[in-house]
């Protein structure tokens, strides 16, 4: 895991942390649970975690891979 990749993996972290802490802080009995702040920073941390983690690189296909390789030039 490169350098680069620890970083953002940090970040979704303390964002998921800091989207937690924003939903369950007290608030009002009149207002309820939640934030869609807290849901939104819930979802950027969640696709920064899957792309830190590697499951949004681009993988050829064998049949890819080779058609590449022949048609380079």
């Amino acid at each position: 895991m490169t350098t680069g990749r620890m970083i953002e993996l940090a970040f979704a972290i303390l964002f998921f942390v800091a989207s937690v802490w924003i939903y369950r802080s007290r608030r009002k009995a009149n207002e309820g649970y939640g934030s869609q702040g807290a849901v939104l920073l819930l979802i950027v941390a969640a696709i920064m975690a899957i792309h830190a983690l590697g499951g949004l690189d681009y993988h050829p296909s064998a049949a890819e891979a080779e058609y590449f390789k022949e048609h380079r030039g």
